[in-house]
């Protein structure tokens, strides 16, 4: 059985990817997934049996071998947290009448970029 690693994998649609060592793509279904097993993180080390279908190569069975590594450091001090929801709650104050108006703002990358540091800050 060829041994790969997860590309991704979403439990909402039921199915992913997996990368063979090989590099090729072959399409995971949840059906596939061990029993226990609702999700797989991307870089999951697993050990897998696929067949062709019309579609291209699809895993039949897997197994886990390994987790990846977590790779999210040390949380920031709550103190350290204040600023930065406080700056942040003013920038989303400015968004809002811009949106009130029928337009996104001329920031909105930047303020999603800051959404997603701060979610992960709380996620850690």
């Amino acid at each position: 059985m060829p041994i790969g690693k997860v590309k991704w994998f979403e439990p909402r649609k039921g199915f992913g990817y997996v990368t063979g060592e090989d590099g090729k793509d072959v399409f995971l279904h949840a059906s596939a997934l061990p029993e226990g097993v609702s999700t797989l993180r991307p870089g999951t080390k697993i050990d897998y049996s696929f067949a062709d279908s019309r579609r291209g190569p699809q895993v039949l069975s897997l197994e886990v071998l390994a987790e990846p590594a977590d790779t999210r450091g040390p949380r920031r001090k709550p103190e350290e947290m204040v600023p930065l929801v406080e700056d942040l709650i003013k920038l989303l104050d400015q968004t809002s009448e811009p949106l009130r108006r029928g337009r996104y703002p001329e920031n909105g990358r930047k303020l999603a970029k800051l959404l997603r540091a701060l979610a992960h800050e709380f996620d850690a």
